[in-house]
């Protein structure tokens, strides 16, 4: 049941918890301007405050309004009682994955409920759960600003920088400065894809350009690649998996060779042999790069 409550009641701790959507809320101030708050907001009437929990959205626009009275439903007066109603009650679509995590973590840190005891009480599974807490630990607390307050949309970082890191094994410090310098740019999800592709897989310069903030020059450059590879013939099609291949590796390699796990004698006698063959053809190899790419360039 809900009640007309103060706004300035509402304890906002839990802003930072709900991504931010500008458009949307743009378009749900006219709404509220022509017919008032329909849906109540909602949060839990604890013994230190009335924290808010859904509908921050609503409370922004009714600030801009002067409204100072909004429609209230409370989930209890318990937080973690009333972070569990709301994950329960929402849907995937009503709750991202983020937003999910984010609540997920504070359970397990601050409530300290086990994983098993948030899996049980959602209904979902134990693996469900952990994917979801360990979705922010994977991010620094600036990255996960930029996502949270709409800079970055989160389904660019999820489908296509998120598995950048998984299949080609792009370092995290990699990932958060490609997203630091086109963040808050109102780029399309398709056009931060073109972008990554240029900067995690071309050449140095277009990697050098978005550090810059020259984005817009290295989109240019990368929509004049071809979506497919229509018009190559055979040879040229497994040389441009070759090249993919190659350059996934050599990201690989030099990512393991400092890793502590190398330790026996065995692997390094080995892996000297292997490294002096690599040294023997690195200015060869070097030089036949360098005149492929002057001679691609100009094609």
């Amino acid at each position: 049941m809900s009640e007309n409550v103060e706004r300035s009641s509402l304890d906002l701790r839990y802003e930072g918890h709900r991504l931010r959507d500008d458009a949307r809320e743009t378009r749900l101030l006219t709404s509220i301007a022509e017919r008032g708050i329909e849906e109540p907001l909602e949060g839990v009437d604890t013994l230190t405050g009335r924290y808010l929990l859904n509908g921050f959205k609503r409370y922004r626009c009714a600030a801009k309004l002067g409204i100072e009275c909004v429609p209230y439903v409370s989930l209890g007066q318990e937080e973690a009682a009333g972070i569990l109603s709301l994950m329960r009650v929402s849907t995937d679509k009503a709750l991202s994955i983020l937003e999910q995590a984010k609540f997920i973590a504070d359970l397990v840190t601050r409530h300290d409920l086990s994983v098993a005891e948030v899996a049980e009480t959602l209904g979902r599974s134990k693996a469900w759960v952990s994917m979801r807490r360990s979705l922010l630990e994977e991010m620094s607390e600036d990255i996960e600003k930029l996502l949270f307050r709409g800079a970055f949309p989160v389904y660019a970082y999820m489908y296509t920088l998120r598995p950048f890191r998984r299949m080609n094994a792009i370092p995290r410090d990699e990932i958060e400065r490609f997203i630091q310098a086109v963040a808050g740019q109102r780029l399309s999800v398709r056009d931060i894809e073109r972008l990554a592709q240029g900067y995690f897989r071309g050449p140095a310069s277009l990697r050098e350009a978005v550090d810059s903030g020259r984005w817009r020059w290295t989109l240019e450059q990368m929509k004049r690649v071809p979506e497919d590879q229509e018009g190559c013939n055979e040879f040229e099609r497994v040389l441009l998996r070759d090249l993919e291949i190659l350059r996934k590796y050599l990201r690989r390699v030099m990512t393991k060779c400092h890793d502590p796990q190398l330790k026996s004698r065995a692997f390094y006698a080995q892996a000297n042999l292997l490294t002096g063959g690599l040294l023997s053809q690195l200015d060869p190899f070097r030089e036949r790069m360098k005149d492929f790419y002057d001679r691609s360039g100009r094609a």
